[in-house]
């Protein structure tokens, strides 16, 4: 941050607690002198609680403290690049109400490979399209960049504390409030991965419901029926955890795998409905769009990539993916 190539006065909000035992009020501390010698103002807050707040609380106290007219969100065990702030503030200018966002680069350089690839090569209409995914946002929460009064009328984080999926449920209000996503397509932030990352503590059902719910909300009131590509367990799981009205639209599976295909039908053996529901398993090719993808991307050397771009389907209006 010393590097930043931004010319306008900067400030930096970290926040601490007495309820961290890893010294991170000293090592603020100490990068408080450095960087306030570089010009850049650097506000300390904390709370006096036992326990941890959680990030989402952290995060709005950054911001509470803070006074700039622009927000930009860093990690305080990443490394962004001296451009980052002068780019991403010329895309914010132009997008007032877009998160935005920037390519990475992974350290160390071969950790979660394919979700590096989707981070750093979705299109921008891709951006809207694939934000029902298992990825979580579009542009990853370090890397986002965004005026304090957008911030303001899309709300705080939730401050639920851990196991609470803090940035995607504001990544959802801020789309519900049609928000734009945007990402500067250069690579401006080193993501470092580490395995005991608060990430890691929000249990997958939890993120599971709320991207069912999201789904349900925004894009299944759209179409009268849709066909679920993946009749194995991602696919049944999407069915059973969707509400009653949206099982009804549930028109077929669809699949590759001929025993699947051969039996013809999945039924819905915890249904309270006589008879239970029967819903036809098809192959892809003769199944009819829209569909909900369950299958994940860039698994299998691009076969199902392939059988996809064969039917000449456009994304968001024809498919989504919730792989």
């Amino acid at each position: 941050m010393q590097a930043r190539g931004y010319p306008a006065a900067g400030e930096i909000g970290p926040t601490s607690a007495p309820a961290q035992v890893d010294k991170s009020m000293t090592i603020i501390e100490k990068w408080k002198k450095k960087l306030e010698g570089s010009g850049i103002l650097v506000v300390i807050g904390g709370h006096d609680s036992p326990s941890p707040r959680g990030v989402g609380y952290s995060k709005n106290q950054a911001i509470a403290q803070s006074s700039g007219s622009y927000l930009c969100f860093l990690d305080a065990d990443d490394v962004m690049m001296p451009q980052r702030v002068r780019l991403q503030h010329e895309a914010a200018l132009r997008h007032p109400k877009s998160i935005i966002g920037c390519q990475v680069t992974r350290e160390p350089p071969n950790s979660t490979e394919r979700y590096t690839r989707w981070i750093n090569q979705l299109a921008p209409d891709q951006l809207l399209t694939q934000v029902f995914t298992s990825n979580g946002p579009t542009v990853i929460m370090p890397t986002w960049f965004c005026s304090r009064a957008w911030f303001a009328h899309v709300g705080p984080f939730d401050e639920g504390g851990r196991g609470v999926p803090e940035d995607l449920l504001f990544f959802y209000e801020h789309l519900r409030k049609g928000g734009g996503v945007v990402r500067v397509d250069q690579s401006l932030l080193l993501y470092r991965y580490h395995p005991s990352a608060a990430t890691h503590s929000v249990l997958e059902t939890t993120i599971w419901a709320h991207r069912v719910r999201f789904l349900e909300e925004r894009a299944l009131p759209h179409w009268p029926t849709f066909t679920i590509w993946n009749a194995g367990r991602q696919g049944r799981r999407l069915y059973r955890s969707l509400t009653a009205g949206s099982r009804r639209k549930v028109a077929a599976f669809c699949d590759v795998d001929e025993n699947k295909i051969r039996k013809g039908f999945y039924c819905y053996e915890d249904s309270q409905e006589r008879p239970k529901p029967r819903i036809p398993v098809l192959h892809f090719r003769a199944a009819r769009p829209p569909f909900v993808i369950c299958v994940k991307l860039d698994l299998t050397a691009g076969v199902f990539e392939d059988n996809l771009r064969s039917l000449n389907l456009q994304e968001g209006r024809d498919f989504l993916h919730f792989s």
